[in-house]
């Protein structure tokens, strides 16, 4: 199969052919950083294909140097677009999760929404369930977009809220289910979590419970998630 009929396959088949297909992609990673942009074309960057993620990934993880190479018209790190409210740069976090350093992009993802909570968040280390309400739409959008783009559909705050709906809103069902401890209660130290895409699906972005579920909960039910779920459910 040429590489063109691979990308062809893997841009536009079902999910469960793209799984199938993930492993082949990275085989041919060098055919692929030598096609240019055209291995994205057919892909949104405005959307969160974890298959566009993917290709992305698999440039970054075989051939970072096309990142300084006149081969690609675009910088790795920056595909995606992105949006915000609240005037953060996402760059940083973009370039954590294409090059799967999944810790640091978690610990923006934590430092982000205290920056959406407002200064006083900042200033005590930690969001009251009660300012989430008012996280700004497409803040909260951007940073489910990139996690979900780079896990392969793994992780992200919609895929942790279709998880739970599926569970019957059972947080002591979830638990589990995504890789925490049974109380949701959780360190990042010592090796409590498992940083990379064979982690359990759900296991990222992290959200501190030692105050409850509350936070969690107040963050997966905000009107942004709800209407992804609703999209992509239709």
């Amino acid at each position: 199969m040429s590489i063109e009929e691979l990308l062809a396959q893997f841009s536009s088949g079902s999910p469960r052919k793209q799984r199938g297909l993930i492993k082949s992609v990275e085989a041919r990673a060098e055919e692929i950083s030598s096609l240019g942009s055209a291995p994205l074309d057919s892909f949104d960057p405005e959307g969160d294909s974890w298959a566009a993620g993917w290709i992305l990934q698999v440039l970054k993880r075989h051939h970072s140097d096309v990142l300084s190479s006149e081969s690609l018209p675009f910088d790795l790190s920056q595909w995606f677009k992105t949006h915000t409210h609240a005037g953060i740069d996402y760059g940083p976090l973009q370039e954590a999760l294409v090059s799967e350093n999944y810790e640091v992009a978690d610990r923006f993802t934590s430092s982000t929404l205290r920056k959406l909570a407002g200064k006083e968040a900042e200033s005590r280390g930690y969001v009251y369930f009660s300012e989430v309400e008012s996280f700004p739409d497409l803040d909260l959008i951007t940073l489910d977009r990139l996690w979900t783009a780079y896990s392969q559909g793994r992780f992200g705050f919609s895929v942790q809220a279709r998880l739970l709906k599926s569970l019957g809103g059972r947080y002591d069902r979830l638990w589990p289910r995504i890789g925490w401890k049974k109380d949701g209660v959780w360190t990042r130290y010592p090796k409590a979590f498992t940083w990379s895409i064979e982690a359990p699906e759900g296991h990222m972005p992290l959200i501190n419970q030692l105050r409850g579920v509350r936070l969690m909960d107040a963050l997966l039910s905000h009107k942004a998630l709800r209407s992804r779920l609703e999209r992509k459910a239709a």
